[in-house]
């Protein structure tokens, strides 16, 4: 099914993200968080990424393919520009339609490990919105694509991020799913600039449950978001107790998406980490809102 016409159900769409482990004879734990998060949640798809700076590219269609077809949970699979020629990412597209993916989510990504910049490869992509449009003209795969609340990363200016977001719908994007952030005012604002643009696909806010106190500080210094003074002191104080870091997260993450829901947003995306037992809690704790809501 494609993810676009999820939203035409009138329904919260409810999504889970995970990665492919960097051994593969992980592969089979990642089946079982799976398995675990399923009967809680129930998503209406699941989003399978490439490893870090575009590798496991193999693995994505691999992990892709079973869940689709051996699961039967809808996917979304990523495509990056990363080290990769059209060539190369038109034989990725084949694999992944030959083994029945409907959906992509079309992104620039990171650079490579060791890399601070992205470089276009040759014969490749600079842009995701040119992604998009070679993906659309060539296939007839839903694409959805990200956006950020926060701010383009490499600018910072949200101005930049809701004007790349408008090249990637004129260019064939159907949907958006957002990068993580902690504060839902930045959300709003976004979402109040991107109306103005007359920009109308669905954009689903991603969360992110922080787990660890360690994990606060890559977040912050590698993607910029942006931890709210009051949560980040609390998260200080007892960053050297995990139980209790990890009670603050589920609780924060609780709060942050029942915010949201009340807001009247398209859906929820969450940030698994390939953990279940934190997510479940927390989809636990917003289930009774999202099992109400009914978007007219």
């Amino acid at each position: 099914m494609y993810i676009k016409d999820m939203f035409k159900k009138g329904k919260i769409v409810v999504s889970c993200e995970i990665f492919p482990p960097k051994k593969h004879n992980d592969v089979e734990k990642l089946y079982n968080t799976i398995s675990k998060i399923r009967p809680v949640i129930s998503p209406d798809f699941v989003s399978v990424t490439y490893g870090a700076g575009g590798s496991n590219k193999g693995l994505n269609v691999e992990i892709s393919t079973y869940i689709k077809n051996k699961l039967n949970i809808e996917i979304m699979s990523h495509l990056t520009c990363v080290n990769s020629t059209k060539e190369q990412i038109e034989e990725v597209l084949n694999d992944l339609k030959n083994n029945n993916i409907k959906n992509i989510l079309a992104l620039r990504g990171d650079p490579p490990q060791g890399e601070e910049n992205f470089t276009k490869t040759i014969g490749g992509f600079e842009y995701a919105f040119e992604l998009t449009n070679f993906i659309k003209n060539k296939t007839d795969f839903c694409i959805g694509v990200a956006c950020y609340p926060e701010g383009y990363p490499d600018t910072g200016d949200i101005n930049i991020s809701v004007d790349y977001l408008k090249k990637k719908v004129d260019n064939g994007a159907t949907f958006a799913v957002s990068q993580l952030f902690f504060d839902n005012k930045y959300f709003f604002e976004y979402m109040d600039i991107v109306k103005k643009n007359n920009i109308n696909i669905p954009i689903i806010p991603g969360i992110f449950p922080i787990l660890n106190f360690n994990s606060v500080y890559r977040i912050t210094t590698l993607s910029g978001n942006k931890v709210p003074k009051e949560l980040y002191e609390k998260l200080e104080k007892y960053q050297d107790d995990n139980d209790a870091i990890r009670k603050i997260g589920i609780e924060y993450a609780s709060k942050q998406t029942l915010e949201l829901l009340e807001s009247g947003i398209d859906g929820i995306h969450f940030y698994t980490m390939n953990k279940s037992s934190e997510i479940n809690e927390i989809y636990s704790n917003i289930k009774h809102k999202v099992s109400r809501i009914v978007k007219s």
